[in-house]
């Protein structure tokens, strides 16, 4: 599996688990004597030579498999890369979802390709973040089953690729835009510039098809700053409905009204101008002009479980069946826009993206300033 381990750094702080005891089961694993103190947090650890972890996975019982195993090492040889081959063989062909971690301060960006491909799913270094590794175990263990899933056909025919006809549209549509485009986009960065002080686009990390993260682009429609004053406006999500009526905090986050949104960005918001930098989006292929839209991290986070988690399954897109049917109203539910992810997720082709892109342009025109 691609790594993707570009998540574990400095932006990462936007999705700390805030949960200070992590009920999980780690096997830890090496050659060499090394210290477990940054694992204390965790339910479980047992620790393990490369053979005895060898000999025990291939006894126990999928009721008794381990959350992650975690692979401790200062040497990056042929030794390694050896016991490294013959763990991850084991954990695949038992048909375990197991992640399998290296943490080492020995790896480097020639070396990391080559740990990846003989069985690792990502590598740590020996100095990290317990809250870090808590998410991104589960983040790996949701990925491995999708992707054993989409193997054996269990899926329905749902897999991450984005088909050819797709994406040469998606580069001809979004290259021919950009270009059209790029004096109006000129125009819209220069009174940003003048109206208030900040970068003119907001780039944030988002979560689209397979969980695969990247860096999201729009004109920055609110005051600079504005992520640090989320906590104070909690109260006004339009989603918190779903909190008094299950007991659990709401998967969304959205404001009628936003007061941190400037006067000339309610205007980029009201015409949806400000997602015109998301063309970059597209071209680079991080996005689609049609798909479910990518989310933030701290809510795709909550969204790996059971069936929500097919949403991802489709590509991330400007514009697709939740825009065209519920944005802007009032009354729409958690439930009912992870419901139209899905449906897009399960059902999408090229001719009903053709039909959903027909039905933006009506769709632009909001009823609700959200």
């Amino acid at each position: 599996m691609e790594s993707i381990n570009y998540l574990v750094d400095k932006d990462f702080k936007e999705v700390l688990v805030k949960n200070p005891t992590f009920k999980k089961k780690l096997y830890c694993v090496s050659s060499e004597y090394y210290e477990t103190e940054q694992l204390k947090d965790f339910e479980s650890t047992e620790k393990f030579t490369v053979s005895s972890l060898l000999r025990h996975l291939e006894s126990i019982k999928f009721s008794e498999a381990p959350d992650a195993v975690i692979f401790f090492t200062n040497y990056i040889d042929g030794i390694f890369f050896e016991n490294l081959s013959s763990l991850g063989h084991v954990i695949r062909t038992s048909g375990y979802i197991i992640p399998l971690i290296i943490v080492s301060d020995k790896i480097d960006s020639e070396n990391k390709k080559k740990v990846l491909k003989h069985g690792a799913d990502d590598c740590f270094p020996t100095i990290f973040n317990p809250e870090k590794l808590n998410y991104w175990i589960d983040f790996l263990k949701l990925f491995k089953k999708l992707a054993k899933e989409e193997n054996s056909e269990k899926e329905d025919g749902i897999s991450f690729k984005i088909s050819t006809t797709k994406r040469v549209f998606d580069i001809l549509v979004s290259g021919t835009l950009l270009l059209l485009l790029s004096p109006l986009m000129l125009v819209i960065a220069l009174i940003i510039k003048l109206e208030s002080k900040g970068p003119v686009f907001y780039i944030s990390k988002r979560a689209g098809v397979g969980y695969k993260v990247f860096n999201f682009m729009k004109f920055r429609s609110m005051s600079a700053g504005a992520d640090k004053e989320l906590s104070k406006l909690h109260h006004l999500n339009q989603y918190s409905g779903n909190k008094e009526s299950n007991g659990v905090n709401p998967v969304f986050f959205k404001i009628k009204d936003d007061p941190r949104i400037t006067r000339f960005g309610k205007f980029l918001r009201d015409t949806s101008l400000d997602e015109l930098p998301q063309l970059i989006n597209v071209l680079r292929g991080d996005m689609s002009i049609v798909g479910n839209r990518p989310l933030p991290l701290y809510e795709a986070q909550q969204l790996t479980k059971d069936q929500c988690a097919l949403r991802f399954m489709a590509a991330a897109g400007i514009t697709g069946l939740w825009q065209v049917t519920k944005r802007g109203k009032a009354d729409m539910s958690e439930a009912e826009r992870i419901s139209l992810d899905v449906t897009y997720a399960k059902e999408n082709s090229f001719m009903k993206d053709m039909k959903l892109l027909l039905k933006t342009f009506p769709a632009l025109v909001q009823e609700e300033r959200v």
